[in-house]
C-alpha cells in the first residue's frame, strides 16, 4: 500500500508541475491544435490550443511506477516485474505513435496527421510484440504474464491451446492486435471535448487500480486469505501502474477541464488506450474491460453505426459522431456534455468492479 501511495503522488505532482512547464514549451514553439472544419462550430475558438500533453501523462506515470518500485526493491527485496515492464512498453509505444500523429498535424498545420495505413502498421508491429512476449516468456518460474486465450475475470472462456502452440501464439498475436487496435481507437474517439477523455479515462483506471489491488491480495501462494485465488503475475505492479494513471490524468485535467489549456492528443489517447488494453490482458480481465471501459465502448460503437448506416443506407443515425457530438448539437453545453459522460464512465466502472467481485464471491462459494 506505501508503495502505490508513493507512485499516486509521484505521478500526479509530475503531472501537476509538468503540465504548464509543457504548455510554455509549447506555446513557444506554437505548436496549436487544428480544429476539424466540419465540427460544431463553437470549437473554431480552440484552434491553436497546445497539444500533446498525453507527453506529461506518460511520463508521469512511467515515474510514477519506478520510483514505487525502488522503493520496493530497497525495502523489501521485491524484484522489479518484467511484466509491469511489458505493459509500459504498450502505453509509451502507443504515446510515441501519438506523438508522431501529434508533431505531423503541427507541423503540416491541418489536423491530419500520419496516415490511416500508418498508424495500422505501428499498431500491428507494437501489439505482436507485446502478444508475443507477454505470451511465451516466463517470467517467475514457469509462469507468464497472459493466457492463450480471451478471459472473462481469470478464467479462460476460449482458450487457444487446443490449436498447438504455434497454432495458439498466432491466434493468440491476432487477438491482441483486435484488443489493442479497439481500446486505443476507442479512447482516441472520445477524446474530443475538454475533459472527455482524462476524467473518464482516470475513472476507468480507478477501476482498474481495485481489480489488480484485490487480485494481488488474494494471489496464489498466500495462505492468509480466503476464497479464490488468482493466477495473475505481479498484479501489485499492475495495481501500481493503474493508480499512477488514475494520478496522471487528476493531474492532467486541473488544466485540460474546459476551457483546456492543453489538449492530451493523440500522444496521451494512444498512450491511455493501450494502457487499458494491456492492464485487461495483464490482469485476464479482457471481456470485463468492455464494462469497465464502457463509456469508450459507446463512444466507439457510435461511429462504427454511423458509418456503416452511411455507408449501407446513407443515412445518419446521428446528428454527428463520436456521440458525444450528437448531443453538442442537439443543444447541450459543452460541459454538460462532458460531465453527464463522467457520470456514465462511472456507473460502467462501479458496474465492472462489483461484476468482478461477484465472480469471487461466487468462485469463493461466499454466497451460499
Amino acid at each position: 500500500m506505501i508503495a502505490f501511495i508513493i507512485g499516486f503522488l509521484v505521478s500526479l505532482f509530475s503531472t501537476l508541475i509538468g503540465t504548464p512547464i509543457l504548455i510554455r514549451v509549447v506555446h513557444r514553439l506554437n505548436y496549436g491544435q487544428y480544429i476539424r472544419q466540419d465540427g460544431p462550430q463553437s470549437h473554431l475558438v480552440k484552434r491553436g490550443t497546445p497539444t500533446m500533453g498525453g507527453v506529461v501523462i506518460v511520463l508521469s506515470i512511467i515515474l510514477g511506477w519506478l520510483v514505487s518500485a525502488i522503493v520496493r526493491h530497497v525495502a523489501y527485496g521485491t524484484p522489479y516485474s518484467f511484466n509491469a515492464v511489458l505493459v509500459l512498453f504498450v502505453m509509451l509505444a502507443m504515446g510515441v505513435l501519438g506523438f508522431i500523429d501529434d508533431f505531423a498535424k503541427v507541423r503540416k498545420k491541418q489536423n491530419e496527421g500520419l496516415s490511416i495505413h500508418g498508424k495500422l502498421i505501428g499498431q500491428i508491429i507494437i501489439a505482436t510484440v507485446f502478444a508475443i512476449l507477454v505470451l511465451v516468456l516466463p517470467q517467475h518460474g514457469d509462469a507468464t504474464g497472459a493466457r492463450a486465450g480471451i478471459t472473462w475475470i481469470d478464467d479462460t472462456v476460449i482458450s487457444f491451446e487446443s490449436l498447438g502452440r504455434v497454432g495458439a501464439i498466432v491466434l493468440y498475436v491476432v487477438w491482441v492486435n483486435f484488443l489493442l487496435a479497439a481500446w486505443t481507437n476507442a479512447f482516441n474517439l472520445t477524446d474530443g471535448l475538454d475533459g472527455l477523455c482524462t476524467g473518464n479515462s482516470m475513472i476507468a483506471f480507478i477501476a482498474y487500480a481495485f481489480v489488480a489491488f484485490w487480485e494481488a491480495n488474494h494471489i496464489i501462494g498466500q495462505p492468509l486469505h480466503e476464497g479464490y485465488q488468482y493466477s495473475v503475475t505481479d498484479p501489485t505492479d499492475l495495481a501500481i501502474i493503474a493508480g499512477c494513471a488514475c494520478a496522471a490524468c487528476f493531474g492532467f485535467l486541473w488544466y485540460n477541464a474546459n476551457p483546456a489549456l492543453i489538449f492530451m492528443g493523440d500522444t496521451g489517447s494512444l498512450a491511455l488506450g493501450g494502457l487499458f488494453s494491456a492492464l485487461s490482458i495483464a490482469t485476464h480481465t479482457e471481456l470485463l474491460a468492455a464494462i469497465i471501459g464502457g463509456l469508450f465502448v459507446i463512444e466507439a460503437m457510435s461511429d462504427v453505426i454511423q458509418i456503416s448506416a452511411f455507408k449501407i443506407k446513407h443515412v445518419r443515425v446521428f446528428k454527428m459522431a463520436p456521440i458525444h457530438h450528437h448531443f453538442e448539437l442537439c443543444g447541450w453545453p459543452e460541459g454538460k456534455v462532458v460531465v453527464r459522460f463522467w457520470m456514465i464512465e462511472a456507473m460502467f466502472g462501479a458496474l465492472g468492479v462489483l461484476c468482478f467481485y461477484s465472480d469471487w464471491l461466487l468462485n469463493s462459494h461466499f454466497l451460499f
